[in-house]
């Protein structure tokens, strides 16, 4: 289990990818929950699966994410913002590696391994209560930290190449522009240097 830290725009779920691709795993399913787009209960039931009639509105059965990702990777993105009462779940999930899909009688043993991503400070969540202590030593086993992109120095121009050479019309920046571009603080991180660089593809006068 992997814990991937860093601001927002910094690439964790790119991280996240990178760990699966690079596994033995890479053949199997990669995906990506974003715990912080959804309603708790929404969350649970994409989570674990449920069967028929197990709430209102659930005409069928349903297959969780923690089982479509078979042998794969699932991705639990924003954990932080994962409600306490469904963290409770998941800490029993990881360390039983089995699950129970809402108004099942069997459990389905979980094949996936999981990872976690989050830009908040979980240790202060903690602190306040709003995270399971237990559940962040779970989760916490390797640790990958990532840089903001105020940190990482000459790493922009090797993004600047790397984002111009996916776009159709080639850019060059000169010295005085990529120290601009060095001096600024981006609190977007690396997602707001591509967009600001895909902005400029569009209305630029020239290359």
């Amino acid at each position: 289990t992997v814990l991937i830290r860093g601001e927002t725009g910094t690439g964790k779920e790119m991280v996240a990818r990178a760990l699966h691709e690079m596994s033995s795993r890479r053949g199997e399913p990669f995906i990506a929950v974003n715990c912080s787009a959804l309603p708790g209960t929404l969350i649970e039931s994409i989570l674990f699966g449920h069967e028929r009639g197990a709430f209102t509105g659930a005409e069928r059965r349903q297959r969780g994410q923690l089982e479509l990702a078979g042998a794969g990777t699932i991705l639990l993105d924003e954990i932080a913002e994962m409600p306490t009462e469904l963290q409770a779940k998941l800490l029993r999930v990881l360390e039983d590696r089995r699950f129970r899909p809402l108004g099942a009688e069997a459990e389905v043993p979980l094949r996936a391994r999981i990872l976690a991503a989050t830009h908040v400070d979980l240790e202060q969540r903690k602190e306040e209560g709003s995270f399971r202590q237990d559940l962040f030593y779970r989760l916490n086993v390797v640790t990958v930290h990532l840089p903001s992109l105020a940190e990482r120095g000459d790493d922009l121009i090797e993004l600047l190449d790397d984002f111009c050479a996916d776009l159709p019309r080639k850019l060059r920046f000169t010295d005085e522009a990529i120290a601009w571009l060095m001096r600024r603080q981006w609190p977007g991180n690396v997602r707001e240097l591509r967009n600001v660089v895909e902005r400029l593809v569009l209305l630029a006068d020239s290359d």
